[in-house]
């Protein structure tokens, strides 16, 4: 008889009943997923760019595209899937707090932004047919957002932006084809959906506007690719690219104060392109050490205009923003040591440059250079995996002296930490 045993019919994909019910999972934890991802996910580095998209990564530092060896690799470097059998689909979540500290120089005072921890949740499956060189995924992630409210009393509320929101989707299905047991390569689009909300405060006008309201969403379209090369059995390369994208954000504005209205609405904002790159070290089979350097092309962010007919006449009508942000880079650093029964335990840490230039700093996206310390552990086993990990954020302060926004000036820093857990069930 040529029928297949009722092992290969769990690990092949294309076995009916199992993989009917694979996806009738896989959308249920999809739908509960986006509702989630529509919460803001916090930005502390890297402009607003969210890199801990995985425990068992940032356990590492996020130091992971050339191991890549969990579902979490659609994100990291999808190539990686490739190293996976059968399905798995894997649930994680990024819980960071949130909390930012402002001392004016000019004797305004200080302030503390609200605090808050924002969890920013991912959702990775995966399959590899079995007897073919594919593999087949998709990931659900947050890879940009925004969540910073300066409360009133703050100096600089009553002519800077005092609130952002920023949530970021990405629906990311990828495909990869192993060449040979040395070399596999990955590509795939992205469908990213997008909500953003400011509010500022209005300086002297003769309207009496004292406060400012966008509130607009967009999709836009992308792609990510991958390359993992294990040319010798300890050590692996790997690279990932992820392309930018362009909202048009549509919405409307709300002004209050002497005048009130709204007004139709609209933004166009570059996302940056960004390119992960590392190198793996295995010396034994019981450790793992990597190095990672990670990429944001931020020099396409300019100056974006909230464009409002509505309010032609007043100051309102075109309200410019400006960012005029630099490239910057993650150095990215860990290794994991292999324990008996399938316990593992990890140690890393990334140093994070920040983007953001001081003439147009602004108090809603308080970036510094940032240094990142994090553990982790967590257990493999036949059809479960968990990993737990947690993360130190501090750096030195910043002291901003901006010509174009002098009430921002002052010492920003920050204090901050993160909770991380990740589980993967695999059949």
């Amino acid at each position: 008889m040529n029928a297949k045993s009722a092992t290969e019919k769990v690990q092949d994909c294309n076995s009916r009943p199992m993989f009917l019910q694979f996806i009738r999972h896989a959308r249920a934890a999809a739908l509960v997923l986006c509702a989630a991802l529509l919460l803001p996910a916090g930005a502390f580095a890297l402009g607003f760019r969210v890199p801990n998209q995985d425990a068992e990564a940032i356990a590492r530092g996020n130091a992971f595209a050339a191991t890549a060896d969990n579902p979490s690799a659609i994100y990291y470097n999808p190539a990686g899937i490739t190293q996976l059998q059968g399905e798995s689909v894997q649930f994680g979540v990024h819980a960071l707090s949130i909390n930012s500290f402002f001392d004016s120089s000019a004797g305004r005072g200080s302030s503390e932004s609200k605090f808050n921890v924002a969890p920013v949740p991912q959702l990775f499956i995966t399959c590899s047919p079995t007897n073919m060189p594919f593999s087949f995924g998709v990931g659900l992630y947050a890879p940009y957002g925004l969540s910073v409210d300066w409360p009133v009393g703050s100096p600089f509320r009553s002519d800077q932006v005092f609130y952002g929101r920023l949530s970021y989707i990405t629906l990311n299905p990828v495909a990869a084809w192993k060449i040979n047991d040395q070399l596999s390569l990955a590509v795939g689009p992205t469908i990213n959906y997008a909500q953003v909300v400011l509010r500022r405060g209005v300086g002297p006008n003769p309207f009496g506007i004292s406060e400012y309201d966008f509130r607009g969403d967009d999709f836009a379209f992308g792609f990510t690719a991958g390359i993992l090369w294990h040319p010798v059995e300890k050590w692996s390369f790997g690279a990932s690219y992820h392309s930018p994208t362009t909202m048009n954000f549509g919405g409307h504005s709300a002004v209050s104060g002497g005048f009130s209205g709204s007004s139709p609405s609209s933004a166009e904002a570059p996302f940056a392109q960004f390119i992960l790159g590392g190198v793996s070290f295995r010396p034994t089979t019981n450790w793992n050490f990597e190095a990672d350097v990670d990429w944001t092309d931020w020099h396409s962010l300019k100056t974006v205009h909230f464009i409002s007919p509505g309010f032609t006449g007043t100051p309102l009508s075109d309200v410019p923003f400006p960012f005029n942000w630099k490239s910057s880079v993650l150095l990215e650093f860990g290794g994991t040591r292999y324990l008996d029964k399938g316990y593992f335990a990890s140690a890393g840490f990334f140093f994070s440059e920040n983007s953001t230039t001081s003439p147009d700093f602004t108090p809603i996206v308080p970036d510094t250079d940032l240094y990142v310390g994090s553990v982790g552990f967590g257990h493999k086993g036949k059809v479960w995996d968990w990993t737990l990990a947690a993360q130190i954020i501090t750096g030195p302060p910043r002291e901003v002296n901006s010509v174009n926004n002098p009430t921002a000036n002052g010492s920003y820093q920050w204090i901050n930490g993160s909770l991380d857990f990740s589980v993967r069930y695999h059949f």
